[in-house]
């Protein structure tokens, strides 16, 4: 038995005449080009995901928003798959819940995930048991904290693939990193692998932004977790806008203790969409002297 809902105004970035679809066992209608993940939240469903984020490209990397489509032989991605007509998606099925069980296994079984507080919340959800995997191969890097603005921690890093993507067509037009490597020897990495200083980042710091793990954070904030003093239930955030041009980008301040402890930038602020230059993102500290 199926019901009829009533939806929202279009999204403004979908186009083209109505689709359609059937969503767990609602009919909804939406414009075309909209995505199974975005149709499917019309009706009230939330769909994990790990390598899709509102400002970037989905590249449809995890597999983690996978949903069921009747008459498609694999699951599909939900972040990027467009809409069909007469579309039956079931986003909760077992063999869906199988799927991304078995995503979360196989990631946390490899990295440390005890910083990425939204993926421990779907293992719970899913009933996800690395310990399946066993005493398998881990990533083991030292930390690389070759500069004062931020650090890198390959051994949480997920390869969601967002701070390529940021670095790149979606924000930044740097291209300083990409995968490096196949198989389990697969890793984010500079052009020859030069140090980060030799390369051609420019410490925008976009990459921090979209980490869904924790690999790439603020100096500050790695200081702070190391000396047992990181407490972002304490920390106020403060909306402002960077003073350094006129642009007019909006910054998001993370006080603790009466210090700027990282600066964001809302991911909805149309003259940024959540992207800084390394002056908005970093040039804070004058602020302390």
């Amino acid at each position: 038995m199926t019901r009829t809902v009533s939806v929202a105004p279009p999204d403004p970035t979908a186009s083209g005449t109505p689709v359609a679809l059937t969503v767990d066992g609602v009919e909804v209608e939406v414009p075309a080009g909209t995505t199974v993940k975005d149709a499917a939240a019309r009706v009230g469903v939330v769909t994990p995901t790990l390598c899709w984020a509102a400002n970037l490209t989905p590249v449809s990397a995890c597999r983690l928003c996978v949903v069921e489509v009747e008459g498609a032989r694999a699951l599909v991605p939900s972040c990027s798959r467009p809409v069909e007509p007469g579309m039956v998606v079931h986003t909760d099925s077992e063999r869906v819940r199988r799927s991304r069980r078995l995503v979360l296994e196989l990631l946390a079984s490899s990295v440390e995930l005890d910083q990425a507080p939204e993926l421990v919340d779907h293992m719970a959800t899913y009933g996800a048991d690395p310990a399946r995997f066993g005493d398998g191969e881990r990533v083991s890097e030292p930390v690389r904290d070759v500069d004062d603005l931020f650090v890198r921690d390959y051994e949480r890093c997920v390869l969601c693939y967002k701070c390529v993507e940021a670095c790149g067509d979606d924000a930044q037009h740097t291209w300083a990193i990409a995968v490096a490597g196949r198989g389990f020897d697969a890793r984010i990495a500079t052009e020859f692998d030069v140090a980060l200083d030799r390369s051609a980042c420019v410490y925008c710091g976009n990459c921090i932004g979209v980490c869904p793990t924790n690999a790439l954070q603020f100096r500050t904030e790695y200081e702070l977790r190391a000396a047992g003093d990181w407490r972002p239930d304490d920390q106020s955030v403060t909306r402002t806008v960077c003073g350094f041009c006129g642009v007019g980008c909006n910054l998001e301040l993370h006080v603790q203790d009466e210090r700027i402890v990282k600066v964001t930038s809302p991911v909805d602020h149309e003259v940024t969409s959540g992207h800084l230059c390394v002056k908005g993102r970093f040039g804070w500290a004058h602020v302390h002297a």
